[in-house]
Protein backbone atom coordinates (compact mmCIF):
# COMPACT_ATOMS: atom_id res chain seq x y z
CA UNK A 1 0.00 0.00 0.00
CA UNK A 2 1.61 3.31 -1.09
CA UNK A 3 1.37 6.49 1.33
CA UNK A 4 -0.23 9.86 0.63
CA UNK A 5 1.36 12.08 -1.60
CA UNK A 6 1.69 15.26 0.61
CA UNK A 7 5.38 16.65 0.32
CA UNK A 8 7.50 16.72 3.66
CA UNK A 9 6.77 20.38 3.68
CA UNK A 10 3.19 19.83 3.63
CA UNK A 11 3.86 17.11 6.36
CA UNK A 12 5.64 19.75 8.52
CA UNK A 13 3.21 22.08 8.20
CA UNK A 14 0.47 19.47 9.66
CA UNK A 15 2.63 18.76 12.50
CA UNK A 16 3.10 22.10 13.71
CA UNK A 17 -0.48 21.57 14.41
CA UNK A 18 -1.13 21.00 18.74
CA UNK A 19 -4.35 19.49 19.41
CA UNK A 20 -4.90 15.68 18.48
CA UNK A 21 -7.75 13.69 19.30
CA UNK A 22 -6.98 9.63 18.95
CA UNK A 23 -9.31 7.40 17.69
CA UNK A 24 -8.98 3.82 18.63
CA UNK A 25 -5.76 5.02 21.48
CA UNK A 26 -5.22 2.18 24.00
CA UNK A 27 -4.16 1.62 27.45
CA UNK A 28 -1.47 -1.26 26.30
CA UNK A 29 1.96 0.47 26.32
CA UNK A 30 3.11 -2.01 23.91
CA UNK A 31 0.51 -1.13 21.09
CA UNK A 32 1.23 1.66 18.57
CA UNK A 33 -1.98 3.03 19.48
CA UNK A 34 -0.57 4.16 23.02
CA UNK A 35 3.02 5.09 22.70
CA UNK A 36 2.37 6.74 19.30
CA UNK A 37 0.15 9.16 20.99
CA UNK A 38 2.31 9.24 24.71
CA UNK A 39 5.36 9.95 22.10
CA UNK A 40 3.02 12.79 20.90
CA UNK A 41 2.06 14.02 24.37
CA UNK A 42 6.00 13.95 25.37
CA UNK A 43 6.83 16.43 22.93
CA UNK A 44 4.22 19.32 23.06
CA UNK A 45 0.76 17.90 21.53
CA UNK A 46 -2.49 18.10 23.19
CA UNK A 47 -3.86 14.19 22.48
CA UNK A 48 -7.36 13.92 23.86
CA UNK A 49 -7.92 9.99 24.07
CA UNK A 50 -11.27 8.71 22.15
CA UNK A 51 -12.17 5.10 22.92
CA UNK A 52 -15.39 3.62 24.28
CA UNK A 53 -13.82 0.99 26.31
CA UNK A 54 -11.64 3.44 28.54
CA UNK A 55 -12.37 6.64 31.46
CA UNK A 56 -8.76 7.68 31.41
CA UNK A 57 -5.79 7.24 29.40
CA UNK A 58 -2.46 8.77 30.16
CA UNK A 59 -3.93 10.99 32.88
CA UNK A 60 -6.71 12.56 29.87
CA UNK A 61 -10.47 11.78 30.20
CA UNK A 62 -11.51 9.44 27.34
CA UNK A 63 -14.54 9.95 25.00
CA UNK A 64 -16.53 7.66 23.80
CA UNK A 65 -16.73 9.13 20.52
CA UNK A 66 -15.07 11.75 18.48
CA UNK A 67 -18.67 13.73 18.68
CA UNK A 68 -18.28 13.74 22.28
CA UNK A 69 -15.18 16.35 22.26
CA UNK A 70 -16.36 19.93 22.54
CA UNK A 71 -13.67 21.79 21.75
CA UNK A 72 -11.62 22.17 18.13
CA UNK A 73 -9.66 19.26 17.07
CA UNK A 74 -6.86 20.30 14.48
CA UNK A 75 -5.95 16.37 13.43
CA UNK A 76 -8.30 13.56 14.16
CA UNK A 77 -5.44 10.30 14.15
CA UNK A 78 -6.85 7.15 13.80
CA UNK A 79 -5.70 3.70 14.88
CA UNK A 80 -8.51 1.52 13.83
CA UNK A 81 -8.59 -1.07 11.07
CA UNK A 82 -9.35 0.19 7.66
CA UNK A 83 -12.75 -1.96 7.54
CA UNK A 84 -14.12 0.72 10.41
CA UNK A 85 -12.65 3.86 8.46
CA UNK A 86 -15.95 4.64 6.48
CA UNK A 87 -18.36 5.26 9.44
CA UNK A 88 -15.03 7.22 11.34
CA UNK A 89 -14.31 8.93 8.55
CA UNK A 90 -18.18 10.02 8.44
CA UNK A 91 -18.27 11.12 12.02
CA UNK A 92 -15.00 13.12 11.57
CA UNK A 93 -16.30 15.22 8.95
CA UNK A 94 -19.05 16.49 11.63
CA UNK A 95 -15.81 17.48 13.63
CA UNK A 96 -14.56 19.36 11.16
CA UNK A 97 -10.87 18.78 11.85
CA UNK A 98 -8.47 20.21 9.42
CA UNK A 99 -6.38 16.88 9.06
CA UNK A 100 -7.65 13.35 9.35
CA UNK A 101 -4.36 11.13 9.71
CA UNK A 102 -4.68 7.43 9.13
CA UNK A 103 -1.94 5.51 10.96
CA UNK A 104 0.31 3.22 8.81
CA UNK A 105 -1.95 0.47 6.83
CA UNK A 106 -4.95 2.14 7.45
CA UNK A 107 -6.44 3.58 3.89
CA UNK A 108 -10.18 3.53 2.44
CA UNK A 109 -9.78 5.83 -0.76
CA UNK A 110 -13.42 6.14 -0.84
CA UNK A 111 -13.90 7.27 2.72
CA UNK A 112 -11.25 9.59 1.73
CA UNK A 113 -12.29 11.01 -0.55
CA UNK A 114 -15.61 12.19 1.20
CA UNK A 115 -13.37 14.10 3.61
CA UNK A 116 -11.39 15.41 1.47
CA UNK A 117 -14.24 17.23 -0.50
CA UNK A 118 -15.49 18.27 2.98
CA UNK A 119 -12.12 20.58 3.01
CA UNK A 120 -10.01 18.07 5.13
CA UNK A 121 -6.53 17.15 4.38
CA UNK A 122 -6.20 13.83 4.46
CA UNK A 123 -2.50 11.80 5.33
CA UNK A 124 -2.56 7.62 4.44
CA UNK A 125 -0.78 4.96 5.49
CA UNK A 126 1.82 7.54 7.65
CA UNK A 127 2.75 7.40 10.96
CA UNK A 128 2.49 10.37 13.26
CA UNK A 129 5.80 9.39 15.40
CA UNK A 130 7.90 8.53 12.45
CA UNK A 131 7.15 11.49 10.69
CA UNK A 132 7.70 13.55 13.32
CA UNK A 133 10.84 12.10 14.11
CA UNK A 134 12.07 12.29 10.40
CA UNK A 135 11.12 15.57 10.23
CA UNK A 136 11.91 17.26 13.65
Amino acid sequence: MNQDSHSDEKIIDILSMKTIAVIGMSKNSSKAAHYVPKYLADHGYDVIPVNPNADIILEKQCYDSISEIKDHVDIIDVFRPSDQISSIIRDCITKKPKVIWLQEGIHDFESEELARQAGITVIFNRCMLAEHQRLS
